[in-house]
């Protein structure tokens, strides 16, 4: 217990001594209970001060878990190097109707529409670490978010099937259409929602450290999502689709024209080849060139990974931009590839911290215990880092709380207290049951 009442001082001027508190009996309770994590199961598990009484008052408190967070990452993280924020959806299942924000979302691991509630991920990454904190956690609800409120939708007008087939034969664009500036966007209420979650975290954490790229996977592969971004003050690093329309450069003497000959996938100049190694029997080949795309405003930084199999002659690409256009492809190649970090933030939160238990169905509890199965992986690398092993697995972590709890409880049952060795050796025999050897894992 002591150990977790230390780490959670440097958040105590955030949240106040009654809360702080409260949110140790309630991650002593996660660290040691087994089965899923509910506020009943926590009553169950807490020690004195733990009543379901004060673990609902919990979940029922106004907490800024941004600076929560954010004044919990700042003591634990490397201070120095490279830093990006990351962004990226998570899909909870949920049954019934009561609960807060409960619609059909796209889950990317049943690949398919399920019902349940989804929140919007913020993270920072440390490039020399290669490890992702959570900083921020919002839940995207249908009515208020992706703007789909039944009843306010504008009803279109009734047209004849001639007079629809004459609009849509017409060739050319509309009578009296003018030329768009592509930088001048209307955000869509779910990137306002995004744009503002940015804004917010860069304003608490910007001041501390640098941050200049901003990732997100290819939902963002679009001109509005980039002009938003841009509009935060940072740049973005994407995804395109496989197929999508890039030209070249236009380098010849006509002012007006702007795109050069249109990329072809299957022909890729040599002369843009900046890398190309074999392993096994792949052959990867990575391109790197500035590029153009009609439905986006400005250049684009595009990166081409090409893998082609020596023995069955297939080929597949992947497209990779940035706004930036300086950035080489290495490090366009390495940050990308660092945004998967947040899917282990979101599997260690549904696996241990109770984001896929949880039963609350109000909004303010609903927010509290998912920001708090976020926070929970946050804290697990911290209290790891308090022990002196960093690389000790959640399995590990929790039998070691579980065989304390157990130990201590058998010990008010004795007559009298064992010795100092003994009550040494039954800490390592107990804590170790359940526990996963590490070298044969690894072995």
């Amino acid at each position: 217990m002591t150990e977790i009442i230390t780490l959670l001082s440097c958040i105590e001027p955030i949240i106040g001594k009654k809360i702080q508190k409260q949110l140790s009996i309630i991650i002593k309770a996660m660290l040691t209970m087994n089965g899923r994590i509910t506020m009943l199961g926590l009553s169950r598990w807490s020690e004195k001060g733990g009543s379901y009484s004060t673990i609902n008052r919990f979940f029922h408190s106004e907490i800024d878990w941004l600076k929560v967070n954010w004044y919990f990452i700042k003591k634990h993280m490397p201070k120095r190097g490279v830093f990006l924020l990351a962004g990226d959806e998570v899909v909870v299942t949920k049954s019934g109707k009561k609960t807060h924000g409960i619609g059909r979302f796209f889950s990317s691991i049943q690949n398919q529409v399920t019902t349940g509630i989804s929140f919007l991920n913020l993270s920072i990454i440390s490039v020399n670490s290669g490890k992702a904190w959570s900083i921020f956690m919002g839940q995207i609800t249908n009515k208020n978010v992706k703007g789909c409120s039944k009843g306010k939708e504008k009803k279109k007008s009734k047209k004849s099937k001639s007079e629809s087939k004459k609009e849509k034969n017409k060739a050319g664009r509309k009578e009296g259409s003018k030329n768009k500036d592509k930088k001048v966007i209307e955000l869509s209420p779910y990137l306002n929602f995004v744009k503002k979650s940015i804004s917010r975290v860069l304003a608490v954490i910007k001041k501390i450290i640098p941050i200049t790229y901003f990732l997100f996977d290819g939902a963002f592969g679009n001109n509005n999502a980039l002009q938003m971004v841009l509009q935060t003050g940072l740049h973005l690093i994407s995804k395109l689709r496989r197929d999508s329309a890039l030209y070249f450069e236009y380098k010849g003497d006509n002012k007006k024209q702007k795109y050069g000959d249109k990329i072809d996938y299957g022909n890729l100049p040599e002369e843009y080849l900046v890398e190309m190694k074999l392993e096994k029997s792949i052959i990867t080949k990575i391109y790197q060139m500035k590029m153009r795309h009609k439905l986006f405003a400005d250049y684009l930084n595009i990166v081409i990974i090409v893998k082609i199999n020596i023995k069955n002659g297939r080929k597949a690409h992947v497209i990779l931009f940035s706004s930036d256009l300086d950035l080489d492809y290495e490090k366009l190649i390495h940050y990308y590839s660092l945004r998967f970090q947040i899917e282990f933030i979101f599997r260690d939160a549904k696996q241990h911290w109770g984001l896929e238990d949880f039963m609350n169905v109000k909004e303010k509890a609903v927010h509290n215990f998912a920001n708090l199965s976020t926070f929970m992986v946050n804290f697990s690398y911290g209290i790891r880092r308090e022990f002196g092993n960093e690389k000790m697995s959640i399995i590990n972590l929790k039998a070691r709380f579980h065989g304390v709890k157990y130990l201590n409880e058998i010990i008010k049952l004795l007559p009298q207290k064992p010795d100092a060795i003994l009550m040494n050796t039954l800490y390592q025999k107990i804590t170790a049951i359940g526990a996963i050897d590490e070298e044969k894992r690894v072995a």
